[in-house]
């Protein structure tokens, strides 16, 4: 399946480290946080990152910057806005 993004959408780089920290570029802004799960709006769409005792080390809006440490368990893009929905299962915000 081949996606194809608008030329208007920024640049996104996500590198992960011995799934114990992660740096992410291209950040918009930070929906919601806590130790199981991180969820950002990203210039390529709706990243959800699921883990364990996840701490949000450095946040820079202004050069779209964040670095996660703890155990990386899961990563999932969405370009439905739904994701921001509280209260239900990363899966079932994510394939609605």
């Amino acid at each position: 399946m081949e996606h194809t993004y608008s030329k208007n959408q920024g640049q996104h780089r996500l590198v992960i480290n011995n799934r114990e920290t992660m740096d992410v570029t291209g950040v918009l802004h930070v929906d919601s946080f806590d130790d199981e799960e991180v969820i950002l709006e990203t210039e390529q769409g709706l990243l959800a990152v699921r883990g364990e005792e996840l701490y949000i080390k450095q946040l820079n809006l202004e050069k779209g910057e964040l670095s996660i440490s703890g155990l990386v368990l899961e990563l999932a893009y969405s370009d439905d806005k739904r994701i921001r929905d509280r209260g239900k299962s990363i899966f079932e915000r994510l394939f609605k």
